[in-house]
């Protein structure tokens, strides 16, 4: 249960982080954090902690349950 938890919080965090990211360098716009240069490390580093915990959710299924 909790792999798929982390699982889901990861590519959440990762595809809110794409999103910041997007807007940050100004390609998605309509926003205050349109076009601001902070958003884009922000988004970085959002994403990075996704990626890790989509890796740790992906890891923890690939090895076998302890008997």
């Amino acid at each position: 249960m909790m792999m798929w938890v982390r699982l889901f919080g990861g590519v959440l965090l990762v595809l809110l982080g794409m999103l910041w990211i997007g807007q940050g360098i100004d390609l998605i716009g309509g926003s205050g954090m349109s076009g601001q240069g902070r958003w884009v490390i922000i988004g970085a580093l959002v994403a990075l902690g996704g990626l890790w915990l989509v890796w740790g959710a992906l890891q923890a299924r690939a090895r076998p349950p302890h008997p």
